[in-house]
């Protein structure tokens, strides 16, 4: 499993429970060094968050292997290694823990080496980071997730499947989508030796497969749209696919033919001709309603005829929560508000109207992109969208969906910082 890059990682960040009694926090560092070395040689780590806690270097407890040690342990110790892909744990004994939340967490590391005049040592690593201590688990009213698209700018460069899935499991999280042709190596038939070790990986971190996502592509050639037959081919390849890897649901991007996004008119015969298959492999179609289009639009008047129609449980909507951004999301570099889409200052849909189609949603993407140190989403409204899911009956996954800036490792904190903020929205509701 590959590591973050700054000495105090993301993951792990936790209060520790014995005998039903919080004791404690635990935080992961990386070792600084260019070389692995004898864990020995650590001579402590001070450790400060803000103003609740300031312990020296013989206090807190060391983890490597699985093997904890107080200070005098290690320095005795035989054998025992801190190398460079592994990440020591470090426990701060501090009776009731940390409140959830961001925490300025700083650190004042001490090795020593052999190698440098004992005069300059030991070598000290002082280093400070915001890190989100995020609520396991939740009261029932939902079910937590994160979708691995959020990882995208760090997929394939600084995370690799497992890294991605350790970080979902260690906000608490229960369940994981994916990208069909984002997150699967040989696609559309990954080999057996990496379905194998999929599954392994689910088991390892106590994971479900929840949304796959992929994609009818109604304008594959040029200069001719896609066939309903051809659409219908597609959805259905990606339907045994999202089964084999043991998913519920499936998502298809299908090609739009307007800018409020109205789907390509074969959108309807490719799905009917998939209903018989998806009832077969208990696999639910459901295609998202996405910024632009609002809940009141002609689009979800159409999905919601099918389903009355045809009277399938096997095609329901999907929400992505971006239609309830109020405010902008910044420009970038380069943008100006007349040469990027409008839709990306929000179209701010009434939590409300959720009410109205409640009982045809099967799954909510719970979009997002900047939530500060302080908790607070700078374009979502959570609290009367999480009020409306509750009042409306609605008990399914909220899975995470970040979308925004794409710095390396970002992404891995501000999930972390969605699943305190939803959660403890969560836990207030009426």
């Amino acid at each position: 499993m590959l590591l973050e890059r700054d000495l105090i990682q993301s993951a792990g960040f936790r209060n520790v429970t014995e005998g039903g009694r919080v004791t404690g926090f635990q935080f992961r560092v990386r070792m600084p060094s260019y070389r692995g070395m004898a864990a020995s040689l650590v001579d402590g780590v001070a450790v400060r968050v803000g103003n609740l806690v300031d312990v020296g270097p013989d206090v807190p407890l060391w983890t490597f292997g699985g093997r904890t040690f107080t200070l005098p342990e290690l320095w005795a110790s035989e054998g025992v290694r801190w190398p460079l892909e592994e990440a020591a744990v470090i426990t701060v004994p501090f009776d009731g823990g940390l409140p959830h939340g961001v925490h300025e967490l700083s650190i004042e590391l001490r090795l020593r080496m052999s190698y440098i005049p004992v005069e300059h040592q030991p070598t000290i690593h002082r280093v400070s980071r915001k890190v989100t201590l995020a609520p396991e688990g939740g009261d029932g009213t939902f079910r937590y997730g994160v979708s691995l698209y959020s990882y995208m700018g760090d997929f394939g460069t600084v995370l690799d499947l497992e890294s991605a899935l350790a970080h979902v499991a260690d906000v608490g999280a229960t369940g994981v989508e994916i990208l069909g042709e984002g997150h699967v190596p040989g696609y559309p038939e990954p080999s057996p030796a990496w379905i194998d070790t999929w599954f392994n990986l689910l088991e390892k971190y106590s994971l479900e497969p929840t949304n796959y996502g992929s994609w009818i592509d109604t304008r594959l050639h040029p200069g001719r749209s896609m066939t309903a037959a051809e659409g219908a081919q597609a959805l259905q390849r990606d339907l045994k696919l999202a089964h084999r890897l043991g998913f519920s649901f499936v998502r298809p991007k299908i090609g739009v033919v307007s800018s409020d996004l109205v789907p390509d008119p074969i959108w309807t015969e490719s799905v009917e001709r998939s209903l018989d298959l998806a009832h077969e492999l208990g696999v639910v179609i459901c295609p998202e309603i996405h910024s632009p289009t609002p809940i009141k639009h002609p689009v979800v008047d159409d999905y919601i005829g099918l389903i009355e129609r045809t009277g399938t449980k096997n095609f329901g909507l999907l929400i992505d929560t971006g239609i309830f951004q109020d405010r902008p999301i910044p420009l970038r570099e380069g943008e100006t508000r007349e040469s990027r889409p409008a839709f990306l200052d929000g179209i701010g849909v009434n939590p409300a109207d959720f009410k109205d189609i409640a009982q045809y949603v099967v799954f909510i993407q719970a979009k997002f992109h900047d939530i500060n140190d302080r908790l607070e989403d700078q374009q979502i409204p959570w609290r009367p969208v999480l009020q409306a899911l509750k009042d409306s009956g609605y008990t399914g996954y909220l899975s995470s969906e970040y979308e925004g800036e794409r710095t390396p490792w970002r992404a891995i904190e501000q999930v972390r910082r969605q699943h305190a903020l939803i959660r403890s929205i969560t836990s207030d509701l009426d």
